[in-house]
């Protein structure tokens, strides 16, 4: 079963933040995901989540100084106690909205970091992300990471697969999994069905977009039809968010949609 979430940071920007929710639903999504919940009440979020009928499957940790270019924390050196506080805020929308995961981002290496830089972000990394998983731990639910493309996100720590699963395993808990964005896994490392098989015990979460502009999975390289058919094959149960930029409004762009329950026009 294909079970298809709005990410409501790109989907659906004709309307207020608040309002994309019953948008999101009239167009048949039952799922929404977005960046960062901070801005709002958590209460709001949870009434809209509640009225519009849809599930929040996930969001970000705070990220540190988005609009001063920061990406994330959790492999910054001395900001450890930064992130801690930002895995115990995220927790508790988390607990408020019914999420069952939060995506720690991972953040940037300074530019032309040498390998011991490169090497204290990664025990860095490694330090945070036991604390982040044993806090969601206790309430049951599940911490991601996800390699990043760095054409989009220039010097971003965390951008290969083979990086990522081997931190999911040097690591080893149980609620640490894989966030798999087919577009980022298409610009640094293709053969994307040979990827989902190898790693999909690990994948907490999928997301799509067409490469390489990032606009609708019906556009660009990628045949996403066969990614989604081999993803019933493998028994996938999961959420697949849709994290990408509309060319036009975005429910005229939801045709690629149709056959897995969207509506294109209302």
């Amino acid at each position: 079963m294909i079970r298809l979430a709005a990410n409501l940071s790109m989907l659906f920007n004709e309307h207020a933040f608040l309002d994309r929710f019953a948008a999101a639903a009239s167009a048949g999504f039952k799922g929404v995901e977005y960046l960062f919940p901070y801005a709002f009440d958590a209460e709001d979020i949870k009434h809209v989540l509640q009225e519009a009928q849809v599930e929040q499957v996930l969001f970000n940790l705070p990220p540190g100084d988005w609009e001063a270019g920061e990406r994330g924390l959790a492999s910054l050196p001395g900001r450890e106690g930064e992130f801690r506080d930002s895995v115990i805020e995220a927790l508790r929308y988390a607990e408020v909205l019914n999420c069952p995961r939060v995506h720690a981002m991972a953040g940037l290496l300074p530019e032309g970091a040498d390998a011991a830089t490169q090497a204290d972000h990664h025990e860095t990394y490694l330090r945070n992300l036991r604390f982040a998983a044993g806090e969601a731990a206790k309430t049951g639910r599940d911490i991601l990471i996800e390699p990043i493309n760095t054409r989009d996100m220039p010097g971003f720590f965390l951008s290969r697969q083979a990086q990522a699963m081997a931190i999911i395993e040097v690591i080893g808990a149980d609620n640490l999994k894989l966030q798999f964005d087919l577009y980022h896994c298409q610009i640094m490392d293709g053969d994307l069905i040979r990827h989902l098989e190898r790693q999909f015990d690990a994948i907490g979460h999928i997301q799509v977009a067409g490469v390489p502009e990032r606009h609708e999975p019906n556009v660009g390289e990628v045949h996403y039809p066969a990614i989604f058919e081999r993803l019933r094959a493998l028994g996938y149960t999961g959420w697949i968010g849709c994290e990408y930029r509309p060319r036009a409004e975005t429910r005229a762009g939801l045709v690629w949609g149709e056959p897995w329950g969207l509506t294109a026009q209302g």
